[in-house]
């Protein structure tokens, strides 16, 4: 039997979701399921099969229909991350303004390739494939800020700030 999500999201993080399905007729309270994803990792880091069986349950949709949407969005965790999560466009924008030069500094200066966390789990470097802010390409989001019109300098300085 899978956990209840009370006993998984704190009394805060359960009164978050129900203002989110609130937003919904009741027969459609499934729509609140990226909302209700999101405040589960914000508590968690990341979500596992059981956290995303809880919120299916308490949702009443299949399991099968959430772990699709968490598959899908890549803004969804379903393995521990670093602290700082720095997603690198690498589409065609970003390609043709040298996106790949950044990849390879950040790969340097954080001793990680694309898709793995550094040792002291300050960042996990991915690749993803667009940030929609292609006319300032090169750019990169780390957590949920955006930092555009790269340089090998400002990634550098970008960085401290992540400390």
């Amino acid at each position: 039997m899978s956990e209840n999500l009370t006993q998984i999201v704190s009394a805060e993080g359960m009164h978050r979701i129900e203002h989110w399905i609130a937003k919904y007729p009741s027969s459609q309270k499934q729509s609140a399921v990226m909302a209700a994803l999101m405040i589960v990792q914000e508590e968690h880091g990341h979500l596992t099969p059981s956290m995303m069986d809880a919120v299916a349950e308490h949702l009443d949709m299949p399991a099968i229909a959430v772990y699709e949407v968490a598959s899908f969005y890549t803004m969804y965790e379903q393995k521990p991350c670093g602290r700082n999560v720095v997603n690198v466009c690498t589409n065609i924008s970003c390609k043709l303004r040298d996106c790949d030069s950044i990849v390879a500094h950040l790969e340097q200066k954080l001793g990680v390739r694309l898709g793995e966390t550094t040792e002291d789990n300050r960042y996990t470097l991915r690749s993803v494939e667009c940030l929609g802010a292609c006319v300032n390409a090169p750019m990169m989001q780390i957590n949920k800020d955006y930092h555009e019109n790269l340089t090998v300098k400002n990634v550098d300085e970008i960085l401290e700030q992540y400390r």
